[in-house]
């Protein structure tokens, strides 16, 4: 896992919790919201001490400070002030709640959490999924998703990916060869051997069977993957594969995507900036550089405008 560090916001130097608490109230209670004291404080603060302002507000009002913003605040500006003030594993387990929720299956958003978190986040997440729903998680996914999509999730799901560091190079060749034979070499591919080692093996291991794998084949494993298969598995399967080879360059690549076509995605905007803020965010916008040869603020700055827009854009931090 990246350290800490990566991320463009981090720890308020010195932070007062009850002069944010004040701060919010006037801004809330007055008349007419000031929505820039709302950015200015939760944008500029971490999880962890926007939780201890959300408590100290809730002390001194009786109310929610979520309930408040959601009052007093309204659309793609709302929602990412809500994903500000709610505890990481919460936001991602209301993610899956409404990826599942409602006429079909939103799979992409369940692609992209189950793909690129650590099995730690994943159990979290489950942790917090039963207690806001008195239901397992898994259970929940395993009615809602089907076919070799629902075997891969549904691994995933476990948080169980094996963590360790040391990687078997011998082990890494067979998997590499197992994996050709299951999918190039064969006519029809048999997706349960690329589902077993895709969702089980570590993530240095993985990465060694890429390289092995493309000694044997003149493919990389993912044009294999996106040439053998198709649908909602074949993305999942190529999402695990670009995450073990550079999660921010994966994350930099849905927010391109996300900014691209016909109208922004801003649940996907807000979901990757607020989730990997105190992450690896500074590595998301090199990366984001690199990849498409602008920076990720200004693509933001044509993209998404008014409040939303500005406090998206501090969440980046300064333009590089």
């Amino acid at each position: 896992m990246l350290s800490k560090e990566r991320g463009t916001v981090k720890d308020k130097v010195d932070f007062k919790v009850d002069e944010d608490v004040t701060a919010l109230r006037k801004a809330i209670e007055g008349l007419g919201t000031t929505e820039k004291t709302l950015i200015d404080v939760l944008t500029q603060r971490s999880n962890a001490q926007r939780q201890l302002v959300a408590s100290a507000y809730e002390k001194a009002t009786g109310r929610k400070l979520v309930a408040d913003l959601e009052g007093d605040t309204h659309g793609d500006f709302e929602n990412l002030l809500v994903a500000l003030v709610t505890p990481p594993a919460l936001f991602d387990c209301n993610e899956v709640i409404r990826a599942i929720k409602g006429p079909g299956t939103t799979e992409s958003i369940l692609t992209e959490i189950f793909a690129s978190r650590s099995n730690k986040q994943i159990r979290d997440m489950a942790d917090t999924y039963l207690k806001e729903t008195g239901r397992l998680m898994i259970h929940d996914l395993k009615s809602e998703v089907s076919g070799d999509y629902a075997k891969a999730l549904l691994i995933l799901a476990e948080g169980k990916r094996d963590e360790s560091t040391s990687v078997d190079a011998a082990k890494a060749k067979e998997d590499a060869k197992i994996l050709y034979e299951a999918g190039e070499k064969k006519w029809g591919t048999d997706e349960d051997k690329f589902i077993d080692i895709l969702c089980h093996r570590s993530v240095p291991q993985l990465r060694q069977t890429l390289v092995e794998y493309k000694n044997i084949s003149k493919k990389t494993l993912q044009e294999s993957i996106e040439s053998e298969m198709s649908g909602e598995v074949e993305k999942l399967l190529v999402a695990i594969v670009k995450c073990v080879k550079n999660v921010p360059a994966y994350f930099a690549e849905r927010l391109f995507k996300s900014m691209r076509g016909a109208g922004t995605d801003e649940s996907t905007l807000t979901r990757i900036i607020v989730g990997r803020s105190e992450i690896d965010l500074l590595d998301i916008k090199a990366e984001y550089k690199k990849l498409f040869g602008v920076s990720l603020h200004s693509e933001l700055k044509s993209e998404v405008s008014g409040n939303y827009g500005e406090a998206l854009m501090l969440l980046c931090g300064t333009e590089d």
